[in-house]
């Protein structure tokens, strides 16, 4: 599993020209799922995410997380995480979950991950074509990696 984590003084998400998800400051989470991905995987990320000290200090250090300011989160799905330009120029796509294996999964990490926040999370639409609206703040962007924690 991996994430784009984007701190952000605002993010919205576009959907078929009505807006379905709006947060001020706060974090996008931009989700790819692969096949091997677990409940572990998930769990690691939703702590690792919501525990991030990427927010600004009275010091103006970053030393607070999403947590410590109450913040919000969008999830959006990003399968073109996984893309592998390894041989040409156009991506493959093949080392991202097909649906029936990325849906379950998507679905569980935001539910874990509203449960770790302690309150609602806003998504985007699993498959559908998206505009994802944000303003980065920073900036400040994270790519993790379940597989590779280091």
């Amino acid at each position: 599993m991996k994430v784009v984590v984007q701190r952000v003084s605002e993010a919205s998400v576009v959907i078929n020209k009505k807006e379905v998800a709006f947060i001020g400051n706060g974090i996008l989470v931009l989700l790819g799922v692969v096949n091997e991905d677990s409940a572990q995987d998930i769990n690691w990320l939703c702590k690792k995410i919501v525990n991030l000290r990427i927010f600004p200090d009275e010091k103006m250090v970053m030393n607070k997380s999403i947590l410590d300011t109450d913040g919000d989160i969008i999830v959006v799905s990003q399968f073109t995480l996984h893309a592998s330009t390894k041989k040409g120029n156009r991506p493959s796509y093949i080392k991202a979950a097909k649906p029936n294996i990325a849906i379950p999964l998507y679905e569980k990490f935001v539910e874990i991950l509203q449960s770790e926040l302690g309150k609602q999370i806003q998504t985007g639409e699993f498959g559908a074509d998206m505009k994802v609206h944000l303003v980065n703040d920073g900036p400040v962007t994270i790519i993790i990696d379940s597989k590779n924690r280091e």
